[in-house]
């Protein structure tokens, strides 16, 4: 892959799929219009100095995710909480 001096976006078409290849510092500057792109299904490979760094893209299914809620804060008080009582909902939520 080539990138032209100066050029920050340029669409690619790699085995059939539409890639987004965009600079750093435009990434930066545009942030929360990238992540709608990412959100819509879109996937984009952030580069520096023509220098691919990273690829942006949505998460396939849940089993990608590998995340596990361990607590929602929200949901035991709404807001923030002191530091007892964070520990004390922990105490609680460790003995379910």
């Amino acid at each position: 892959m080539y990138l032209t001096p100066g050029l920050t976006l340029v669409k690619l078409y790699f085995m059939g799929t539409k890639t987004t290849v965009v600079g750093l510092k435009e990434l930066r500057a545009n942030m929360e219009t990238y992540i709608k792109r990412v959100a819509k299904g879109e996937s984009i490979t952030v580069t520096r100095r023509a220098t691919p760094l990273f690829v942006l893209k949505p998460i396939d299914n849940e089993e990608d995710m590998h995340w596990e809620t361990v607590i929602d804060f929200v949901k035991e008080t709404g807001k923030g909480m002191p530091i007892e009582e964070l520990i004390a909902s922990l105490e609680k939520y460790g003995s379910k």
